[in-house]
């Protein structure tokens, strides 16, 4: 195993966690914008009320796309694992 070899390993690792966690955190900030613009509007200053919109778009994405990511890092999984007699000198 050399240093580019373990390099690419680390890339693809980190692009599949950027992948996989981008609809989450995208959702996340959007719906935490949307409630800090009806905040200013309205005057309510409560931290915990973006709380509950929060969690349920993010479950909602979940139910969405959590076959997706399930699949992206199962694959990554396997392909780590197929590697693995390749690194066995």
């Amino acid at each position: 195993m050399n240093v580019g070899y373990v390099l690419d390993l680390s890339v693809e690792v980190v692009w599949t966690i950027v992948k996989v966690s981008a609809p989450l955190l995208l959702i996340s900030l959007v719906i935490g914008l949307i409630v800090s613009v009806i905040q200013t509007i309205t005057s309510i200053q409560e931290q915990t009320l973006t709380f509950v919109p929060k969690f349920l778009a993010i479950m909602l994405v979940l139910v969405l796309c959590g076959g997706w990511i399930l699949n992206e890092v199962s694959d990554l999984f396997v392909d780590l694992m197929e590697q693995i007699p390749t690194l066995i000198k």
